[in-house]
């Protein structure tokens, strides 16, 4: 078992940290507000910090699961940063969805301190978190990413080596695009089907075992039936995520219309108040 840091310990992290503590491994904590910090390590044992630098004091891996770009660098650079106390030959692993871009700068910051490097988000959501089943996508190199795997499987069902840094966070922009278009779909499905008068719940039972089946129908089409959206990742997370990956496609050139427009209807549920419900109440905007 490793010594081991956690930066973050909001709905994702702190599952996270908790399965690694729970697998035996010796874990120290940091959040910005220290309060939660402290009622982490009475609730899972192990230690807390004041800083994300004195928490990773010692540690062979340090995992961070922060909001996004700029909180990635506050807790990784300066005088305070993992990178200013981490040890040669440790290795930060990011499971913060961000920019493929963060990652790769981050990566060579730490290259140059003679650090590894792993962008690593997760799919999965708060309930992925909990039960420890997360799909991980990694970007790194390959004997980086071998080092750290069995630690990241403390909370993970699946873990993947996708290519270099950066390309964890690309396959998890991917991950995005075939929710949004998948969700919005449902919705209308679900709609449509109340509209015409169908008992809803007996439609999603018989057309999920058919090509029409996925995960969001499985989990979330009753729920959506019954206008109820607490279950998990938030529209105004799935808005930050949508940014990052449109962002991306200007750069690289990929067409994503679906994914623009169904961006601009979570901005529509965020309007009516909805920036914290699960991406699942784009049913909502078509019900008002």
């Amino acid at each position: 078992m490793a010594k081991v840091a956690f930066l973050g310990l909001g709905v994702m992290g702190s599952p996270m940290a908790r399965h690694l503590a729970a697998k035996g491994h010796d874990v120290t904590v940091y959040n910005r507000t220290a309060a939660k910090a402290e009622a982490w390590v009475a609730a899972n044992g192990g230690a807390h910090a004041a800083t994300p630098r004195e928490a990773v004091r010692g540690a062979e891996i340090v995992f961070a699961c922060v909001g996004n770009d700029d909180d990635l660098r506050s807790v990784v650079l300066g005088a305070d940063g993992a990178l200013a106390g981490m040890e040669r030959g440790a290795t930060f692993v990011d499971h913060t969805t961000a920019s493929a871009e963060v990652a790769r700068e981050l990566a060579a910051a730490a290259a140059e301190a003679g650090i590894g490097f792993v962008d690593a988000p997760v799919s999965g959501g708060q309930a992925g978190a909990e039960n420890g089943v997360l799909t991980v996508m990694c970007g790194g190199d390959p004997e980086t990413y071998a080092r750290v795997e069995p630690a990241i499987m403390s909370f993970a069902r699946a873990c993947r080596l996708m290519g270099p840094a950066g390309a964890g966070q690309l396959t998890k922009m991917v991950n995005q695009i075939c929710i949004a278009g998948l969700v919005q779909g449902l919705s209308e499905g679900v709609h449509f089907a109340k509209r015409a008068g169908l008992d809803v719940e007996a439609v999603l039972e018989v057309i999920s075992k058919g090509a029409a089946g996925s995960w969001q129908m499985e989990n979330r089409g009753k729920t959506m039936n019954a206008g109820t959206f607490d279950f998990g990742f938030a529209v105004d997370w799935m808005r930050k995520d949508l940014g990052i990956l449109l962002d991306e496609a200007r750069r690289n050139g990929a067409k994503l219309p679906v994914s623009a427009l169904v961006d601009q209807f979570y901005a529509e549920v965020q309007s009516m108040g909805g920036g914290r419900w699960d991406t699942s109440s784009l049913v909502a905007r078509l019900e008002r």
